[in-house]
C-alpha cells in the first residue's frame, strides 16, 4: 500500500445516518408484511423513521444544499436523472417488477449441479418470524440450528453482547483488541474478506433488497454485463421472492444480510443463530441453494460473532477500510432520508477511486438497492462513471474476484475444494418449501432437516490465505 494513501481524501466514518437502517426498511416495506408474496408488492414511502447514528459514529449534519461536485463524471446514463431529483422526497418513479417469472422447476443452467427452482408460490409468509424483526428463539428451526452449532467443533468466545450506542455506549468491548470489533477500530478476522486480491478489481455488491427499485437495477447490470453480489435481508427476501429468483438466474452471487438488519453484536448467541439461519432458509426456500457468505449489517461484528457465522457454514464479508475512520461507504442510504445529497455521495464515490488506484489491492464499496435514490445513483452515475475509468475497473461479484467460481457461493453446489464449508446432507435436501411443517408456530412450512445448520462444520480455511493477503500491508492503519 503506497504511503501516500493516509493523506489522501479520507470518506466520512461509517457515514451515520445508516444507523437506522433497518427502522428504515420497516417503514419503506410496510406492505410487504400483509401481502402475498409476490414481487409487486404494493409501494411505500420511503420516509426515514429516526435519527439514530450508525454504531461508533456521530450523527451526521443535515445535507447542505450548497454541496456541489468536486470533480468531472467521466461518464454518465444517457437517460440519467437530473441530481437534483435524486434527492428525498422526490416523486416517485415507475418501479420495475420481475422482468422474468420462472416457473417452479426450472433449472439454473448456469450452475453445475444446483437443483430446480423451487414454487415460490407455496411459501407462506405467516409461516416466518415477522419481518424486520429479531425472529424468537424457541422455534423448532432456530433449536435444530442451535444443536448444529454445538456440534460444529467450533468454539464460540466468552464474549458478552454489545449495547446500543456503538464505540461510545461500550468503552470496555471497544479497547478489547482481543474482540476484533470492526466496528470501533476497524479490526478484520483473519478470515474477513475485506478487499478484492487484485488491483483495480471491484466486488460490486449490493445491501438491504430486494426492494421496489432492484429490477431497475438488475436491467441496468444485464445491459452492461454486469455481475454483482446481492447481500439478502430475509424480510425482503420473502416479500419479493420473485425479484430474487431473478437475481439469481441472472447468475448474480446471492449472500446472507440477516433477517431483519440489526446490529449483531447487540444480540444473543441465540439471537445471532436465529438472524442468520432465517435468512438463509428463506434464501434457499426461494432458490433451492444455501448461500456461503454473509455480510453484518453496519458491518458491526466481532470475533463472537464471526465464530457462529462460521459455525453456520458462512463467510464474513464486510467492505474496504483504509483507515479506522475511512472506508468504501459511498453514503447512497443517506439520500432517501435527506441527511446527505447526491452531489455529496458522487464525492464520496470520487474518494474511492482515487484510493482504490492507490492501494496495492482490489476493493469492495458499501452500496444499497433498497431505495429509489440508491438504485438511481447507483445506473444513472456511479457505474457509468467506473465503465469509463482509466485504467478500466475489472467489476465483478465478491466470489468472482477471489479467484473462486460462482459455485462457491452456494452449499449445494460447492465442491468443497477451493472453499471448504463441511456441509453435510443436512443442507443440502430439497428446499422443502412445500413439505410437511415441523409443528412450529415459526416454522417455515418446511421439513427442518432439509433446512439447517451446515452440521459438522469447519472454517472456511481455504480463503484464510487470501483473505490474509487482502489485509496484509493494512493492519497498520487498523490497528
Amino acid at each position: 500500500m503506497k504511503l501516500s494513501l493516509v493523506s489522501a481524501v479520507v470518506l466520512p466514518a461509517l457515514v451515520s445516518a445508516h444507523g437506522v437502517h433497518h427502522a428504515r426498511q420497516a417503514a419503506a416495506q410496510a406492505a410487504a408484511a400483509s401481502s402475498s408474496t409476490s414481487s409487486a408488492a404494493a409501494p411505500a414511502s420511503s420516509a426515514v423513521v429516526g435519527t439514530s447514528a450508525a454504531p461508533g459514529t456521530t450523527p451526521a449534519a443535515p445535507a447542505a444544499s450548497s454541496v456541489t461536485l468536486t470533480f468531472t463524471l467521466a461518464s454518465t446514463n444517457p437517460s440519467a436523472l437530473p441530481l437534483s431529483e435524486i434527492a428525498s422526497g422526490a416523486p416517485s418513479q415507475p418501479t420495475v417488477p420481475a422482468s422474468t417469472t420462472f416457473a417452479a422447476g426450472a433449472s439454473p443452467t448456469f450452475l453445475s449441479g444446483a437443483p430446480a427452482l423451487p414454487s415460490i408460490g407455496s411459501i407462506v409468509v405467516a409461516n416466518y418470524p415477522p419481518l424486520d424483526k429479531t425472529p424468537p428463539t424457541d422455534s423448532a428451526e432456530v433449536q435444530q440450528w442451535k444443536a448444529e452449532v454445538a456440534s460444529s467443533g467450533v468454539t464460540i468466545p466468552d464474549i458478552a453482547p454489545t449495547v446500543a450506542g456503538g464505540c461510545a455506549a461500550n468503552p470496555q468491548a471497544a479497547a478489547d483488541t482481543s474482540r476484533c470489533w470492526w466496528t470501533c477500530g476497524g479490526c478484520p478476522g483473519p478470515n474477513d474478506v475485506v478487499s478484492c486480491p487484485d488491483k483495480m478489481t471491484w466486488g460490486l455488491t449490493y445491501d438491504d433488497g430486494p426492494a421496489l427499485y432492484t429490477g431497475e437495477l438488475l436491467s441496468y447490470l444485464d445491459q452492461q454485463n454486469l455481475k454483482a453480489t446481492f447481500f439478502v435481508v430475509g424480510s425482503r427476501a420473502i416479500s419479493y421472492p420473485a425479484l430474487l429468483q431473478e437475481e439469481y438466474m441472472a447468475q448474480h452471487q446471492i449472500a446472507v444480510h440477516t433477517w431483519s438488519h440489526p446490529e449483531m453484536t447487540t444480540l444473543t448467541n441465540d439471537q445471532v443463530i436465529a438472524e442468520l439461519g432465517w435468512s438463509r432458509k428463506i434464501i434457499k426456500d426461494v432458490l433451492g441453494v444455501t448461500p456461503t457468505y454473509w455480510r453484518p449489517p453496519y458491518g458491526d461484528v466481532d470475533n463472537r460473532v464471526r465464530v457462529i457465522a462460521t459455525a453456520m457454514g458462512l463467510q464474513t464479508s464486510i467492505w474496504t477500510r483504509i483507515s479506522p475512520t475511512a472506508t468504501f461507504d459511498t453514503g447512497d442510504f443517506n439520500i432517501a432520508g435527506g441527511t446527505t445529497n447526491a452531489e455529496q455521495v458522487l464525492n464520496n464515490w470520487h474518494s474511492i477511486v482515487n484510493n482504490a488506484t492507490q492501494i496495492d489491492t482490489g476493493f469492495i464499496v458499501l452500496e444499497h438497492d433498497l431505495f429509489q435514490q440508491t438504485v438511481e445513483i447507483a445506473k444513472d452515475y456511479i457505474l457509468p462513471d467506473a465503465l469509463a475509468h482509466q485504467p478500466p475497473f475489472k467489476i465483478e461479484p465478491i466470489v468472482s474476484c477471489l479467484g473462486l467460481p460462482l459455485s462457491d457461493a452456494y452449499v449445494e453446489t460447492n465442491n468443497n475444494k477451493s472453499h471448504p464449508i463441511g456441509c453435510t446432507s443436512s443442507a443440502s435436501g430439497s428446499s422443502g418449501s412445500g413439505a410437511q411443517a415441523s409443528g412450529s408456530s415459526n416454522s417455515s412450512g418446511a421439513d427442518s432437516s432439509n433446512n439447517g445448520a451446515m452440521g459438522a462444520l469447519s472454517a472456511p480455511n481455504a480463503l484464510a490465505a487470501v483473505a490474509l493477503s487482502v489485509v496484509s500491508g493494512a493492519l497498520a492503519l487498523f490497528l
